[in-house]
């Protein structure tokens, strides 16, 4: 056992900051550890620190739990910064994807407009990402930090280039889809092993054993067998018609945000009016209601479990483990416990072979106390690659440059890249759109 600080910046995300409790609550080698919950927000901080008081008293846990709105504060002693903060939250998001309709753009393959890494909301992260590894930097420069805020691939891409002397790693629950598909197919999890290289939400399952069986032929045999069984009682948008078409057309399978309905909706061409969605059974508009509603339904369920001190939290949330991987990483990496995890680095290795090397990849590593250890991947076959290159890699270069340069020219240009865009009339009158929203006077300050 040792004693590690965690600071945890956006905290007042209770239900994740929960799941972080739960998780360290369940690791053994973790008691003792010191957590500092970290939120702007007063009234929400203070909702998720007593919930998460309350959870690891029942459960018997050792772990000191402090709080604070300050943000320098929380890094003082620091091992480890999680970064959860979404800055302007969900209706700053949806307040583009509004002026965006009214203009013509869809789901769809529309990375950075219609997605839930907009441009707009990107700005504000990257300020704040840059923010907090200069503090990092300055307070507490030996700790790990672990971005699990969006956008992962356009973050850990920025800070890897501009603070190549800071320890960081993206993390993101996109990969267990893998999971999934096991289960589908049958498969117990614990003999799976498997390859899903690519960028973050942008990855493909191009490898996969279990007990050192190829289970490719397994999902084939699926396919032609049950697909349209499964199809007709499973409407969550995972294994779907248009994931199995781009498997039949690259070779590899996409996992997670790659090709489900959420996210990006990737690729465009299924997405090209609602008659061409319909036959793919493809609704993006009706995925991100339910998902609102859904977040919505869990914010309230907490804040009710959070003011009556009568129930137990742990009746409603038992001790399971939440599957997510920062606290396994955080374990590998403080206490020597040696495992492989996918994670995102900085493909200076070479890990996916065709992504540049000073841009963000998602790969296996070997993580322990040594550090993060990139293991070499087999790479994407030539389509996902070629796509990679185009919708994330390209924009994703522009985009930063823009943001780099503070130029509204290079801004107009990455939309002017998106698969919806028809016009440079149409780019001209979303960027004039977005920007004029209340709450964007910073962004049109910076953009001039």
């Amino acid at each position: 056992m040792m004693t590690t600080k965690i600071s945890i910046i956006g905290a007042g995300s209770s239900v994740f900051s929960l799941n972080i409790i739960r998780d360290i609550c369940l690791t053994p080698n973790l008691q003792g550890s010191s957590i500092c919950f970290m939120d702007i927000d007063q009234e929400r901080l203070d909702a998720s620190y007593q919930l998460c008081v309350r959870y690891a008293r029942e459960v018997g846990s050792t772990l000191q739990l402090e709080k604070t709105t300050d943000r320098r504060q929380a890094l003082q002693g620091a091992n480890f910064v999680i970064n959860t903060a979404l800055v302007g939250g969900h209706d700053s998001l949806r307040a583009g994807w509004e002026i965006a309709r009214k203009q013509g753009y869809r789901f769809g393959g529309s990375l950075h407009i219609m997605h839930d890494e907009p441009f707009w909301t990107n700005f504000y992260q990257l300020q704040l990402f840059e923010e907090l590894i200069k503090d990092i930097l300055s307070i507490c420069p030996d700790a790990w930090y672990v971005q699990s805020a969006n956008p992962v691939m356009g973050g850990i891409t920025y800070l890897a280039r501009k603070y190549p002397q800071a320890k960081i790693v993206g993390l993101c629950h996109g990969y267990a889809e893998i999971y999934k598909l096991a289960s589908v197919l049958g498969l117990e999890r614990e003999h799976l092993t498997f390859e899903i290289p690519g960028v973050n939400h942008f990855i493909w399952l191009t490898r996969a054993y279990h007990k050192g069986q190829d289970i490719f032929p397994l999902l084939d045999t699926w396919i032609e067998t049950e697909a349209e069984q499964y199809w007709a009682k499973n409407t969550d948008g995972s294994l779907s018609p248009k994931q199995v078409d781009l498997y039949k057309r690259f070779g590899a399978f996409p996992i997670g945000d790659t090709g489900t309905v959420g996210g990006g909706s990737w690729g465009w061409w299924y997405h090209a009016d609602r008659a061409t969605e319909q036959r793919w059974r493809e609704d993006p508009e009706q995925w991100w209601r339910n998902y609102f509603a859904h977040t919505e339904q869990g914010v309230a369920r907490i804040k009710r479990i959070g003011e009556d001190t009568q129930v137990k939290v742990t009746e409603h949330y038992p001790p399971n483990l939440s599957q997510e991987s920062i606290i396994p990483l955080i374990e590998s990496l403080a206490c020597d416990v040696a495992r492989v995890m996918i994670v995102n680095v900085q493909n200076k290795g070479g890990y996916v072979p065709g992504i540049p090397h000073d841009f963000a990849a998602e790969i296996p590593a070997l993580v322990s106390k040594r550090g993060i250890e990139g293991i070499q991947t087999h790479g994407l076959p030539a389509g996902p690659l070629a796509y990679a290159l185009r919708d994330c890699v390209a924009p994703w270069n522009l985009e930063l440059e823009a943001y780099s340069q503070g130029s509204k020219q290079l801004l107009l240009d990455l939309i002017m890249m998106d698969p919806w865009t028809r016009s440079e009339e149409q780019a001209e009158a979303l960027l004039a759109e977005i920007l004029a929203l209340p709450g964007h006077g910073k962004m049109r300050e910076y953009y001039q």
